[in-house]
């Protein structure tokens, strides 16, 4: 019903449209209005009077000019042939939009009767109903707090008042309050320019201070309920921001003028494609995902998988230097993304730089899981992956040690499985290092909020809904949400209101690219570490030992991101106390990503250095020095620093392990 009524509107406008550039045509090029017809011939006296005595006469007919005026298209511009063809193609693309949505919803609306449980509406998504009858509740129950942010805002607005008042006037005046820093959503010149965008900007940075401070300054809550009610009620006015809407958004509003509002029947079929490319479920673009190819522009440093089974693949690198440190280097990367963000393009591949400066480096490529592994256990991926790796990283080299790395969840891992060996009498690991981990969760930042109980149900349920894993879209779904204004919201500004492509981005592609997550091992994650915290309490049991990392004696080597939001740094710095031998505390700047993949040749950022290991962080900054550029210099210095030996480049297949296949593999490849 939508699309006949959309047609007939549509219709009626080209028709009027049409007619007016008919009667442009038949005017002589001599007459000045371009859209004025021929006067209707007169009928004669006799005429009219025999119709008014039989009393047929009709009203006589208004002359061109009359009836333009009557209409108000006098003074109307001229319409060119350009702008018929544009409205065409505009009308043309709404009607197929919206014949494609309404066949999309139908099949939405189908799927939703019938039990779909991934479209089934729910009264409360985010799970944080109670929480925040909780906190609003002690708020409305606490005037002091009330009413001293009432005149915090108060004061707010009377500043923004005044000043608005001085722009209006000609005059300079300071704004009442300046975004965050590193805010993107104000970067167009006219929320500062045009007084009244900025006025606007204002008014709701006021409010979104007011709504935030009553949380920050609620009494008798719990940090976790906090937390969360902070957490959802930040992501409910991000949402509400006026650069989220096209009538309050001037660039958008400058692009509707320009493209006379192409851009927004581009952005309706934008939309439309990410509904059904998701099914339904909004698949939100980031990037355009036909612009990278995994093994040619991506994770192209050579080497070969010199080992499979059925969650892992093992690559080893191919050397660039003639001699090679006799200790080869072993990483395990995350499982919940592909290894690839250490080996994007060549001028930043962390992978490519190890071998470059003389390491043997093998890698985890985990397997992404579907169905039959639902059942595979963190005890699975310690044992069949990381001390898998161990034996057939021996039959490559014959050495029996190796340096290890555990990347965000692969170093939650590394540190089990050090104090797994701790116990079993393993010294095949001879140092770790740590990047952007965690082993304390205590303060382990924003993802806390979603394992809480009810949250915890409803993972569950999806992986059940889902057939055992849970699908890499959930995940990408939860980590936008940490950072929804620059994950979610500028996108779909920039797909939906501007109706642009996204651009091909390395990062944004990675991103997308995400892994499913097998059942029994991703609730044994979560409840284990997550929500009991029992590896930093010495609680968690695995073969049958109650693993203790005071026992772990190997060098060890933290790095944490100063701007991370997935494993902050405070957290990061209480990890490393929990080991018994020697260990180190690198901080770097920028976050989870930037932090750690932070190529020297880009001379980006800055890193921090104490050595030593006192009982906080605050006092471990106060002795830090900081040094610019990329943290991996310092950390090549200290693998070095333990054993500088040198062999013969070692390449892949000379030990007993044949060549399967080049680098990067198959498992990295399967998309989710």
């Amino acid at each position: 019903m939508v699309s006949i009524r959309s047609r007939r509107a549509v219709s009626r406008f080209q028709r009027s449209i049409g007619t007016m550039a008919q009667r442009k045509s038949d005017k002589a090029p001599s007459t000045p209005r371009k859209l004025r017809a021929k006067s209707a011939a007169k009928p004669s006296k006799a005429a009219s009077a025999k119709a008014r005595e039989s009393g047929s006469e009709k009203p006589a007919a208004k002359s061109a000019p009359e009836a333009e005026a009557a209409l108000g298209w006098s003074d109307f511009p001229a319409v060119s042939q350009a702008d018929l063809d544009r409205l065409e193609e505009v009308s043309r693309n709404v009607m197929q939009a919206s014949l494609k949505s309404q066949k999309l919803m139908s099949d939405v609306m189908r799927r939703s009767l019938e039990g779909d449980p991934e479209l089934t509406p729910q009264a409360d998504p985010l799970h944080a109903a109670p929480e925040l009858v909780d906190v609003w509740g002690k708020i409305a129950a606490d005037p002091e707090l009330i009413l001293q942010a009432q005149a915090d805002l108060y004061r707010g607005y009377l500043d923004l008042w005044g000043g608005a008042t001085k722009r209006m006037m000609g005059e300079q005046a300071d704004p009442a309050i300046e975004p965050e820093k590193g805010d993107k959503r104000w970067r167009s010149e006219a929320w500062s320019d045009n007084p009244f965008f900025d006025a606007m900007k204002q008014s709701y940075l006021l409010n979104q201070r007011f709504l935030m401070g009553l949380i920050s300054g609620a009494k008798g809550v719990d940090e976790a309920t906090k937390r969360k009610v902070e957490f959802i009620t930040r992501q409910m006015v991000d949402a509400m921001a006026p650069t989220n809407f096209a009538l309050t958004n001037p660039d958008v509003l400058q692009a509707t003028f320009e493209s006379r509002g192409e851009n927004l029947t581009r952005g309706l079929m934008n939309l439309v494609n990410d509904l059904e490319r998701g099914h339904g479920r909004l698949a939100l673009s980031q990037t355009d995902m036909e612009g990278f190819k995994v093994g040619e522009d991506l994770a192209a440093t050579p080497g070969q998988v010199v080992f499979r089974n059925e969650i892992m693949e093992l690559i080893q690198y191919a050397p660039a230097t003639d001699e090679v440190r006799k200790r080869p280097l072993l990483i395990a990367p995350p499982w919940i993304n592909k290894y690839y963000i250490l080996d994007m393009r060549p001028a930043g591949s962390m992978i490519r730089w190890l071998v470059e400066q003389g390491f043997t480096v093998f890698l985890i490529s985990w397997v992404n899981p579907d169905a039959s592994l639902k059942d595979k256990t963190f005890e699975d991926y310690i044992r069949q992956g990381l001390f898998t790796a161990l034996d057939k990283i021996e039959d490559a080299t014959g050495e029996k040690q190796v340096d290890a790395v555990g990347y965000c969840i692969g170093g939650t891992m590394l540190g089990a499985a050090l104090a797994l060996m701790a116990a079993e009498g393993d010294d095949r690991i001879a140092s770790a290092t740590f990047f952007a981990a965690q082993l304390d969760f205590e303060r382990a930042g924003d993802l806390l909020v979603f394992i809480d109980e009810e949250w915890f149900k409803e993972i569950e349920r999806l992986m059940d809904v889902q057939g055992g894993v849970l699908d890499g879209r959930t995940m990408a779904d939860t980590f936008n949400m940490l950072r929804s204004n620059d994950l979610v919201w500028s996108f779909v500004i920039n797909n939906y209101l501007l109706g642009k492509q996204p651009q091909a981005f390395d990062l944004l592609y990675w991103n997308a690219d995400q892994t499913r997550m097998p059942k029994a091992l991703h609730l044994y994650y979560l409840d284990s570490f997550y929500r009991k915290n029992l590896l930093a309490k010495g609680e968690l049991e695995i073969g049958g030992h109650t693993l203790d990392l005071s026992k772990v004696k190997v060098p060890v080597m933290m790095q944490a991101s100063a701007q991370d939001h997935i494993a902050p740094a405070e957290s990061v710095y209480r990890s490393v106390k929990l080991f018994g031998g020697p260990a180190q505390y690198l901080l770097a700047g920028s976050g989870h990503i930037a932090g750690v993949v932070n190529h020297p040749g880009a001379k980006k950022y800055q890193h921090w250095i104490n050595d030593a290991l006192p009982a906080t962080r605050e006092e471990w900054l106060e002795g830090a020095e900081e040094h610019p550029g990329s943290w991996w210099p310092y950390w090549r210095d200290w693998l070095f620093g333990m054993d500088d030996a040198m062999v013969t480049a070692r390449e892949p297949g000379g030990g007993e392990l044949e060549p399967i296949c080049p680098a990067p593999g198959e498992y990295v490849k399967v998309r989710s």
